[in-house]
């Protein structure tokens, strides 16, 4: 059943965005020709001139849309995926545009219609798609549109992701039971009965639309058959292993001479372009951020120089990329001390070691500005995991697991841990957990995320001492 409606979905969305395109194009017509906000210089060619090329291209616009997957049938998708890739498929749809009127030397047709054009045709598209998926979230809410499964095996993950459909009622699932060659006792979901009944339960049952294999590790010789199973009767399968706690968020699957091998950490940052977008964004956002900065610093040199002994910058060994050891700036906010003591010792609250202006720069992230410079100088970079010293990465490699995984990147001034208050004298363990998901989730779009938050409410660090 869910194959019908999702196509009927499928359908309605191409012709929606179709008539989108043709109004973004009608709203350009009137902000160019008619609104008055735009000057027209000159005689305006024939409104069917511009209309016919953008007829011609709607079919181009859907097969780019297509390209990027803005009609999948996933109905776990992040809006900020969305909308990246509706960004990306107007952009490469105007590339398209230009380049078709280059080749049939249509050199007259406005330029500044194209590109308000492609400001309009991505708004709207991104509004239909909120709408859509608004709309999509509340039929789905009240029992339509569903997506019919069966669990087959009995696990943890049966139990996980039971719950996430429970506590997702706008993804649309309905678990009709649980198959298990043993009466499972899970007051959830109803038991149907061993897997051998598996057959006949789904030739009975045609709106059962996929099943969720979830078995335990020691059953995976039953695969076989229930596979054929499905495949025999068209029913669509997807499994959860057991092993899915050791599995990255999005694990990389490559083939060698016919088997797949899985990659235990997919890293985005290990592809060289967008290593070499990362690092060149963080060239230049810190020599933008000291110039915009540096009354800040200057004032605050000023105030930590007269205010204790000392120097002005607190140099500390942190530990960075690949493990390798780097020497991290900050204003000094503490009075000097023995190396030794401060190697192995925490700020806590009323910390006597602290200046007279240190809790304020502390409070306020300031004291670490000079980081920029780090970042300059390619040992840090804008955005991370906050990079520790050896001592307790020494300590914690063995105590909290997935530690050292931080340091497949580089360290950052702000991270995802960071902005979602896991700063200071906070939990190791929901740090790392916000760490494994930035280094696996890495995208331009998270970074930009990161950076707002931390302008909106990541500098006033309540944890800090």
């Amino acid at each position: 059943m869910i194959k019908q409606n999702q196509k009927l979905v499928n359908n309605a969305m191409v012709l929606i965005d179709a008539l989108v395109i043709i109004i973004s194009f009608l709203f350009t017509w009137y902000i160019r020709i008619h609104s008055g906000i735009l000057e027209v210089e000159g005689g305006v060619r024939p409104f069917k001139d511009y209309l016919i090329p953008v007829l011609i291209m709607i079919p181009i616009y859907l097969i780019i849309y297509n390209a990027r997957r803005l009609y999948n049938t996933e109905r776990v998708v992040f809006l900020s995926k969305e909308i990246v890739n509706i960004i990306i498929s107007n952009i490469l749809g105007i590339l398209v545009f230009t380049g078709l009127f280059f080749f049939t030397k249509q050199i007259d047709y406005s330029r500044s219609v194209l590109i308000i054009f492609l400001v309009v045709c991505t708004i709207f598209t991104t509004l239909e798609r909120v709408f859509i998926r608004v709309l999509m979230r509340r039929i789905r809410k009240s029992g339509y549109n569903t997506k019919y499964t069966v669990f087959v095996g009995f696990s943890d993950g049966t139990k996980k992701f039971n719950k996430l459909i429970r506590d997702n009622k706008h993804w649309g699932y309905n678990v009709l039971g649980i198959f298990e060659d043993f009466e499972v006792d899970y007051k959830d979901v109803e038991y149907l009965g061993e897997l051998s009944e598996l057959d006949n339960y789904l030739s009975e049952n045609r709106d059962v639309d996929e099943i969720i294999i979830t078995l335990e590790m020691k059953d995976y010789d039953k695969l076989k058959k229930i596979i054929a199973t499905c495949e025999k009767l068209g029913v669509r399968a997807q499994i959860i292993p057991s092993y899915y706690k050791y599995l990255p968020a999005k694990p990389y699957v490559e083939e060698i001479g016919g088997v797949p091998l899985i990659n235990m950490r997919y890293i985005p940052l290990d592809n060289i372009l967008n290593k070499a977008i990362k690092r060149a964004i963080d060239i230049i956002g810190s020599s933008i951020a000291l110039i915009i900065f540096s009354p800040i610093m200057l004032i605050v040199a000023i105030l930590v120089k007269t205010t204790s002994k000392g120097p002005l910058v607190f140099k500390q060994e942190r530990v960075g990329l690949n493990r390798k050891p780097f020497v991290m700036y900050k204003f000094r906010s503490m009075r000097e001390q023995d190396p030794e003591e401060e190697k192995q010792d925490w700020t806590v609250k009323n910390d006597p070691r602290k200046t007279k202006i240190g809790t304020f720069i502390r409070k306020t992230s300031i004291d670490e500005l000079p980081q920029f410079f780090n970042v300059l100088k390619g040992d840090m970079s804008l955005i991370g995991p906050r990079p520790e010293r050896p001592f307790y990465v020494e300590k914690f490699k063995d105590e909290i697991p997935k530690y050292m995984v931080k340091h497949q990147v580089r360290p950052g001034i702000t991270g995802w841990a960071q902005v979602n208050g896991w700063r200071g004298d906070t939990s190791i363990e929901k740090r790392i957990e916000c760490d494994i998901y930035y280094i696996e989730n890495w995208s331009l779009t998270l970074d930009i995320k990161i950076v707002f938050l931390t302008v909106f409410k990541g500098f006033i660090n309540t944890n800090a001492y």
